[in-house]
């Protein structure tokens, strides 16, 4: 029996074939139009109760058999309207005389207008639109792929994940492939049943009056409602299924069941619902309208809509003091079911369970703060894209540098101006920024051809001088040689180099066992000898912090790993700041890839004389040596660091000083207070292939040393 069930599907598409070779007595007709009809709801029911399309996916081969169902029985119902002097069962006749009503020419109007509407309107739109989510969903799979492998190696997803999300891909193309093709099944189907209409009526009438000898009224009549109603019955679960097929089509951007979203997303507008309800009032005082009814739904939109809001103010109590937008990261499932099951309370309710004053302790690693014009940008409801853009971020600076950036806490600010933005490290603010939203930011060149009118500014990241300038001058100033920039990507820039500025206070000891564990992954063996025996991870999360103040990757831990249980074989592990070095000349071939440009680097050198007189100053003190240089020639190499500089201005590089090993980690510890974009090399840390062009260098000021 059970082998049986499983060739269900199979026996009830012979059968069906069958159909349209056996004859069917009129009752078994009734059964299966019966059938074909609850088969249509319960498909019309499915798809708007789905989550997504693929939760239906047999719905393209589910089509083609429900339409060969449809034409089997328009087969048997033809055949027995045609031999029987047009009856075929009860259901036909009762459609038929429901629907015609005593009125022939009425009757086939409305059933040419329910054909034509399923034929025009709803069949047509979906054959459409299942066209283009075809075509989209193949032109965006190299993307998608792209973007699993990309989210696969920086190790946010893990190899079952990225196995998971390419099959997902690779279904979504072959759905909608699937439903590109069998939508024009359903374009056929209703051509069938107009050519089928027209056979019941013509050839039964000449049917009746040749063979049967009755009298044309009757005939007509008689063939009428066997044909109105044979017509019915079978456009009827057509039109559900249409629709259905146009539903599952357009379910792109759903995040719940039609039900919910729609639900959902109305109830979400009370102010439109009561401007609807307003409308509808004024035109109820329309002379000749009824304007009774009219004001009776009025008042139930304007009513409706202003509950709505009530709830709705009350309701997000829980978006706390701020207005917190949410985070660039992903909540929990666990979160979000909460945040779905907790009552709407008010926020002095909620600060009643003393519990819930301790969240207000917990201090963010990275926040956002907006003034309130820049807020669109943020509203993803309303289009924003910062979430995505730092998701982006995110996934670039993992697979460069090696680490995670926790989540960033976006929120809005009545403490800033309308279009401020604050970035906050550890709860304290870092950097300030404005933009605006309605222009572009032009960075001004050097020698522009010609000035473009706008209103003069500072790039926020990198302090260039700079324009916001309208949209239309955009083409003009790119002519003239700015660089224009949208106002969300100069928000993002600003926040991406203010992180990676501050990376190395972001690495928590939670994070450094997160980044050993995942390491082990790869090496279990060298991660187990090493932690926590050799290494602790208060050491090993020093040594991350420092790397990363400097700008040097953590991606691979291995060699990190490897080199500190050499060193610590041979010289023992009191001596960090050696320890280090030794780490970033196994990291050479990294840190010469940073800085260097077609096999050439660039860099400021330090005259012997000068290196000599600070070798000779350096004093031990409790955290160490330490450089104790005269302000003299402290204000001398300030300076001189400042002319310098200067020399990088145009170029592409990020500014190097190069010294040697044993002064590299004293000097730069002097000047980067000063200069914090500064990367002081050593010899030891630059290899051997690459070019070295000194384009300057730090003497010993004469006047100083006197």
């Amino acid at each position: 029996m059970k082998k049986i069930m499983s060739y269900s599907v199979v026996l009830f598409v012979l059968t069906v074939i069958l159909l349209l070779i056996i004859p069917l007595p009129a009752g078994l007709v009734d059964v299966a139009i019966v059938i074909n009809m609850a088969l249509s709801m319960m498909i019309l029911v499915i798809t708007m109760s789905i989550h997504e399309p693929l939760e239906f996916s047999i719905f393209p081969s589910l089509l083609l058999i429900t339409t060969l169902f449809r034409l089997g029985i328009n087969v048997s119902t033809t055949r027995n309207i045609l031999s029987n002097m047009g009856s075929s069962g009860q259901i036909i006749k009762a459609f038929g005389d429901f629907v015609l009503g005593g009125n022939v020419v009425v009757g086939f109007i409305i059933f040419i207008i329910i054909l034509l509407m399923q034929f025009l309107v709803i069949t047509k739109g979906a054959e459409r639109v299942a066209e283009v989510a075809a075509r989209f969903n193949l032109d965006a799979m190299p993307g998608k792929q792209m973007a699993i492998d990309a989210d696969l190696s920086s190790g946010l997803i893990d190899e079952q994940q990225a196995k998971h999300r390419r099959e997902k891909v690779q279904r979504e193309a072959d759905f909608y492939g699937a439903m590109d093709g069998a939508t024009k099944i359903v374009k056929g189907d209703a051509i069938m049943s107009l050519i089928t209409t027209g056979i019941n009526l013509v050839g039964g009438t000449i049917i009746g009056m040749v063979m049967g000898g009755g009298e044309f009224t009757t005939v007509l009549n008689t063939y009428s409602i066997a044909t109105v109603g044979d017509g019915l019955v079978s456009q009827i679960p057509a039109l559900l299924i249409s629709t259905a097929t146009g539903m599952i089509v357009t379910r792109a951007v759903s995040e719940g069941s039609l039900n919910e979203d729609v639900s959902r997303q109305f109830l979400a507008q009370p102010y439109s619902i009561m401007i609807s309800g307003i409308a509808v009032a004024v035109m109820g005082v329309i002379p000749g309208m009824p304007t009774l009814t009219m004001l009776l739904i009025a008042g139930i939109l304007v009513g409706g809509g202003y509950y709505l809001s009530r709830q709705i103010k009350a309701g997000p109590a829980m978006a706390l003091p701020g207005g917190a937008f949410g985070d660039g990261g992903e909540a929990s499932h666990e979160e979000e079911q909460q945040s779905q099951e907790a009552p709407p309370v008010t926020e002095e309710e909620y600060y009643k369970d003393v519990n819930n004053v301790y969240t207000l302790l917990t201090v963010e690693p990275v926040e956002m703060e907006f003034g309130y014009s820049l807020i669109p940008l943020v509203d993803e409801s309303v289009g924003g894209r910062v979430i995505n853009r730092i998701i982006i971020f995110r996934r670039q600076y993992a697979q460069d540098m090696g680490f995670v950036i926790p989540s960033i806490r976006l929120r809005d600010s009545s403490g800033l101006n309308t279009n401020q933005y604050s970035i906050k490290i550890r709860g304290e603010e870092v950097a300030r920024g404005e933009i605006l939203t309605d222009y572009y930011l032009a960075l001004e060149p050097e020698n522009p051809e010609r000035e473009v009118d706008g209103i003069e500014t500072i790039e926020p990241a990198y302090g260039i001088p700079s324009r916001w300038i309208r949209p239309e001058d955009r083409e003009r100033a790119e002519i003239y040689g700015y660089t224009v920039i949208d106002p969300l990507s100069v928000m993002i820039t600003h926040l991406s180099e203010v992180i990676k500025q501050h990376a190395y206070e972001l690495i928590t000891r939670q994070e450094v066992v997160r980044l050993v564990e995942n390491a082990k992954k790869v090496s279990p063996e060298l991660i187990e000898e090493a932690f926590p025996n050799v290494i602790s991870y208060s050491l090993f999360q020093k040594i991350l912090t420092s790397l990363l103040k400097e700008g040097i990757p953590i991606k691979d831990l291995e060699i990190i790993v490897e080199t500190i249980l050499e060193t610590a074989s041979e010289k023992g592990l009191r001596d960090v700041d050696t320890l280090i070095e030794d780490i970033r000349t196994a990291l050479k071939r990294t840190i010469t890839r940073l800085y260097c440009e077609d096999g050439s680097m660039k860099v400021v050198t330090m005259d012997s004389e000068l290196e000599r007189t600070m070798v000779g100053s350096l004093t031990k003190g409790e955290g160490g040596y330490y450089l104790a240089l005269s302000p003299d020639i402290l204000q001398s190499l300030i300076s001189q660091m400042a002319i310098q500089m200067r020399k990088f201005a145009g170029l592409s590089q990020t500014p190097v000083v190069l010294t040697s090993q044993v002064m590299r980690v004293h000097f730069y510890r002097l000047i980067e207070q000063f200069y914090p974009n500064v990367r002081v090399l050593s010899f030891n840390e630059i290899a051997n292939n690459i070019q070295i062009q000194s384009i300057g260098s730090l003497v010993l000021d004469n006047t100083s040393r006197r």
